[in-house]
């Protein structure tokens, strides 16, 4: 398309326009669905379902777990049948519930999910429509009021005291006032008041609006992409995962050790090296994967009850270890300001005074 639609807050409407290929009156719903296959659903992300392959190996990914391993196949390879069956019957079961729990969360996502569907007002065929803000189309006239979420990178093309949130991309807790004009091309994104912005929403007015750039080309898609990191540890995680290396360490070290001790002492190498394995083996704790999830299983049913859904259950205990909880998104969930309704005093009796 021509001109560069990257700086579409300093083309004249009717340029932008044609650009866009669209037209006042809005889009023809066949044309609409044309572009929905060529530009992609309206996502920051494509939504995709956990894999239940990938929940379940995510249960044997511990070191302790990993070494309970090693100790099963040890147990069997010194004709411990018994005992290499037990452990991995112990493996399997914890293994098992942690998955269970957790698909179990995962389908509660996504049923909640398919519930909530956002929608925004387009013009299609010439009349006003709701469409799935997932179905939003670069080209589309949207119509916009009081309460109304911005489905995607628009320019103004008519407004009437219109008043935006932008808390989510500026961090600015006061709505932002914008209007239909021409702005230079290197305006920071705070200034751009001719533009609506995905992730932002409507605090007051109205506005028609025609599309620009939807999903992961909107400035919010950018600073998504900017963010994508790897889901960092819980502490509970990290604290397990510490134990299980000074477990395989000590062990590691008392087998060496041993071996050592008992070929000094000139005992038969094969007998030395079996007693050390066996040793090994008698190391590991078989039940403390069963005992752990049993436990986070249990806080994720008391959890559950209470309305609240756990999607992974190593965030069980960090959770129970919280005093305070605090929770912000200027001007989303605040209104920008504090408030203090009351004061207690040190032995949590409402004190006036204090106050």
């Amino acid at each position: 398309m021509s001109p560069d639609l990257s700086a579409f807050w300093s083309i004249p409407s009717e340029e932008l326009l044609r650009s866009l290929d669209a037209r006042e009156e809005g889009l023809e719903e066949a044309e609409a669905q044309r572009r929905l296959k060529q530009y992609s659903a309206n996502r920051i992300k494509p939504r995709k379902r956990s894999s239940s392959i990938h929940l379940l190996l995510a249960q044997y990914s511990s070191p302790i777990i990993l070494l309970l391993i090693f100790a099963s196949v040890l147990s069997f390879f010194l004709h411990e049948v018994t005992g290499a069956t037990i452990i991995l019957f112990i493996l399997l079961i914890s293994g098992l519930l942690g998955f269970w729990q957790e698909r179990k969360a995962a389908d509660a996502m996504d049923d909640l999910l398919s519930i909530i569907q956002v929608k925004a007002t387009a013009l299609r065929d010439g009349k006003d429509m709701e469409v799935p803000v997932e179905s939003i189309v670069p080209g589309d006239i949207i119509i916009l009021k009081a309460g109304d979420i911005v489905p995607g990178d628009c320019r103004i093309l008519q407004s009437k005291d219109l008043y935006l949130n932008e808390a989510a991309l500026t961090g600015e807790s006061y709505p932002a006032e914008k209007m239909e004009r021409m702005l230079e091309p290197d305006t920071p994104l705070a200034r751009r008041n001719n533009s609506l912005f995905l992730g932002t929403n409507v605090v007051s007015g109205s506005a028609r609006a025609v599309v620009v750039l939807t999903g992961k080309d909107t400035e919010f898609g950018r600073v998504s992409g900017r963010l994508k990191v790897r889901e960092p540890e819980t502490e509970f995680e990290r604290g397990i995962r510490h134990f299980g290396h000074m477990l395989l360490e000590i062990t590691m070290i008392l087998v060496v050790a041993i071996f050592a001790i008992n070929v000094y002492f000139s005992r038969p190498i094969i007998d030395s090296f079996l007693f050390s394995l066996a040793l090994a083996v008698g190391l590991t704790p078989q039940l403390l994967p069963a005992i752990i999830s049993i436990n986070l299983a249990h806080g994720a049913g008391q959890m559950a009850a209470h309305k609240v859904i756990v999607k992974r259950l190593a965030s069980i205990e960090d959770f129970g270890s919280m005093n305070v909880l605090c929770t912000d998104k200027t001007g989303t969930l605040t209104e920008g300001r504090v408030r203090m309704h009351s004061a207690q005093d040190i032995e949590g009796r409402e004190s006036e005074e204090l106050f």
